[in-house]
């Protein structure tokens, strides 16, 4: 597994990463600056872990990914 794979502009799963650990900053931020109540917290905490925890399965699943065969086509 190299830390080399996961930049794959070109690859949208790359692009899907990015969104998803940014808005799970974003709803990080917010549960840290306002209060809310008991239940809108709950969903947003959910989610920022949801956001997270896919965007590192993400991660994982590009750096496993085998490169391009470097092959020109004929």
């Amino acid at each position: 597994m190299k830390l080399s794979r996961l930049f794959q502009p070109r690859n949208p799963l790359f692009w899907l990463m990015l969104i998803l650990n940014a808005l799970s900053s974003v709803l990080s931020w917010m549960l840290h600056t306002r209060e809310y109540p008991t239940p809108v917290l709950l969903l947003l905490a959910g989610f920022a872990l949801g956001n997270a925890v896919l965007g590192l399965w993400i991660a994982v699943r590009l750096m496993r990914d085998p490169p391009p065969s470097q092959q020109p086509v004929a």
